[in-house]
């Protein structure tokens, strides 16, 4: 064998060899988050941070997602990992709308924290129950977005749809949906996030708003729907000129992950982020509570077996 031929052939033996030695998780990863002007965009960013620091070779790249859209992209494979919501994600193991199929590689990571469906109405719309939506300016999530698909399903449990409403609005970007109803083109505002929300907060500032609370029946309707919802509270006080608690339908904020993702890397993001929980309280107060505990909780879809390997160790699961 002539020399050249024994050097190209000794250097793919070594490039072949330290590519065995890499890591196991030295490779990139798309982190799918959420629409503009909500939590999941920062608290992204902050797990990026503290995933790259802690897991050598590891490289996270965010983008802007919603929660039903993101278990789409994770199961398609256009994202390893993703926010979600336990109720869009457990739709999507059962294939219910606006799933046209069951999902089959959407696995729990961690839950986070709790999500609270927030309607918010200009008090002059003298919207003060989700019947009297009908007819109403309503803006909403784009579809894809658990909020959305929440918003429509209220809508049917009261016996109209969005042909219903005298103007339906989908803006990605709660910024966007804000500047809307401060300019006064719209009557009704529907998010998911955490309470108090930043943008709800910055409504408030320039128009005067009320919660709109959910009623028994609509709240056992999406109880039947999907057992991953249930009724929260928002305390008085928690908005201006909020003087009663009000009742929500709410869910849990959690991470999913692709089933095929290596143990090892699951298992070292789910440890960076139960030692790391100050770090994301930081980004999100509804946070600073949390314990492994809570992050191993059930949420109706399958357990990643590196999150479970984690859990397990501390006594979690």
């Amino acid at each position: 064998m002539k020399q050249s031929a024994k050097l190209a052939l000794s250097a793919a033996a070594l490039g072949a060899a330290l590519l065995a030695a890499a890591p196991a998780s030295a490779q990139q990863v798309t982190l799918m988050t959420g629409p503009q002007g909500g939590v999941w965009v920062p608290l992204g960013g902050a797990l990026k941070g503290m995933w790259e620091k802690a897991i050598p070779g590891l490289q996270i790249t965010a983008q802007p997602g919603a929660g039903v859209a993101n278990v789409i992209g994770v199961e398609q494979g256009k994202a390893q990992i993703g926010f979600s919501n336990s109720s869009s994600a457990v739709d999507g193991a059962m294939g219910a709308p606006p799933f046209k199929q069951k999902t089959s590689n959407v696995c729990q990571m961690a839950n986070i924290y709790p999500q609270y469906f927030q309607v918010v109405a200009t008090t002059s719309s003298n919207v003060n129950s989700y019947a009297d939506i009908k007819g109403k300016r309503l803006v909403a999530q784009s579809k894809g977005n658990t909020a959305e698909a929440i918003t429509a399903a209220i809508l049917k449990l009261n016996g109209f749809d969005y042909s219903g409403l005298s103007r339906m609005n989908f803006q990605a970007s709660y910024t966007d949906a804000v500047s809307m109803m401060k300019d006064g083109h719209v009557d009704v505002f529907t998010l998911g996030t955490t309470a108090p929300a930043s943008a709800v907060m910055d409504l408030a500032s320039g128009r005067d708003i009320k919660l709109v609370p959910v009623d028994d029946k609509t709240m056992e309707g999406m109880r039947k729907m999907n057992a991953g919802y249930s009724k929260l509270i928002i305390k008085a006080g928690t908005y201006p000129k909020q003087d009663q608690d009000v009742p929500v339908i709410g869910y849990q904020t959690h991470l999913i992950v692709r089933c095929d993702m290596p143990e090892k890397v699951v298992y070292d993001m789910v440890k960076t982020m139960a030692e790391n929980v100050s770090s994301m309280a930081a980004v999100n107060k509804a946070i600073g509570s949390l314990t492994p505990k809570m992050m191993a909780a059930d949420a109706g879809i399958p357990m990643h077996p590196g999150a479970a390997k984690y859990f397990k160790e501390v006594g979690a699961l």
